[in-house]
């Protein structure tokens, strides 16, 4: 079983408030088996149009592990703590090879 990365790009607008939400999405990830391997760093696009502000990256021990958090109850509960403190968040769950 390989390991499955989730991958988002997101514009914080609200940044104190969305301090909480990274405060609890952090602990739920590390009970859920992932780990953030970049989270916000220093980015630049190399090729294309893409222009994220802000970059991150999570790897989970399996593509089921990495489902099984997004769609549970405790990261549920937590992006409600996330509405209304970006302007776009888009995420995308890779399976690894």
């Amino acid at each position: 079983m390989s390991a499955a990365y989730l991958i988002v790009e997101m514009r914080i607008n609200d940044h104190e408030q969305y301090k909480a939400y990274m405060a609890a999405a952090a602990s739920a990830v590390k009970a859920a088996g992932g780990e953030y391997l970049a989270r916000g760093s220093r980015h630049e696009s190399l090729e294309g149009d893409w222009q994220p502000h802000r970059v991150v990256v999570l790897r989970f021990p399996s593509y089921e592990a990495a489902k099984s958090f997004y769609d549970g109850d405790v990261y549920g509960d937590i992006r409600k703590l996330r509405a209304g403190t970006t302007e776009y968040f888009n995420m995308v769950l890779v399976d690894g090879m």
